[in-house]
């Protein structure tokens, strides 16, 4: 998980994104989503992919932590991020419930695999 949220701090600047898109950091990462079964990777993992794959912010927004955010936008993405993380938990919690409702392998099965 510190690898993709690293990777997504990266894209914050032009030269980041420059850096993750030539080293073809979006096709590994569109593979390993299809996998990723932890929902608070996969959600880092989407945000990342969407910064890769998206335009280029116009002249004077190069360095995404840098511009300014409206009010109102600002507040509408807090509530969004709230929203993320209720659901984030509600799918770690079904994750849960259906790793605990899966039969345990014997250790002879798993050697076997």
């Amino acid at each position: 998980m510190i690898c993709f949220s690293v990777w997504l701090q990266l894209t914050a600047t032009k030269g980041g994104r420059q850096i993750l898109k030539n080293k073809n950091v979006y096709p590994i990462m569109r593979e390993f989503h299809r996998w990723e079964k932890e929902p608070d990777v996969d959600a880092t993992i989407e945000k990342l992919i969407q910064v890769l794959i998206g335009d280029e912010p116009e002249s004077g927004m190069e360095n995404l932590l840098e511009v300014e955010i409206p009010e109102d936008v600002q507040k509408k993405l807090e509530e969004l991020d709230v929203k993320e993380q209720e659901q984030i938990k509600k799918e770690e919690q079904e994750l849960l419930e259906a790793e605990k409702n899966q039969p345990k392998s014997q250790p002879s099965e798993e050697l076997e695999r």
